[in-house]
């Protein structure tokens, strides 16, 4: 999978960061089970994790360096929610097959 700039800021900044990153664990998680959908979820996480960044980068290295350079125009964060959820939540259950089938 590939991450935008952006993306890979949010990424490597969470891995970084431990206390971020339980935090954004749980925040995946939750949204995943409230959503049961894998791409419900990313479509919300989405809007979450841009939300995340432009608050970032009022505050913090390397997201108000990037501000600065290049702006605040809206990036896309599906990727990077779509890893989250890949990364942070169970795989989801297979279908057993059924008795009886094929015969």
């Amino acid at each position: 999978m590939s991450l935008n700039r952006n993306e890979q800021m949010v990424y490597d900044y969470l891995l970084a960061q431990p206390d971020e990153r339980r935090h954004w664990e749980g925040v995946v998680r939750r949204e995943a089970a409230r959503a049961g959908d894998p791409h419900a979820a990313a479509f919300s996480l989405e809007g979450e994790l841009w939300r995340y960044y432009v608050e970032r980068a009022g505050v913090t290295e390397p997201f108000r360096g990037a501000a600065r350079r290049e702006g605040l125009a809206r990036t896309s964060m599906r990727n990077l929610a779509e890893l989250l959820i890949r990364l942070w939540t169970p795989p989801p259950a297979k279908p057993r097959p059924t008795a009886g089938r094929g015969a």
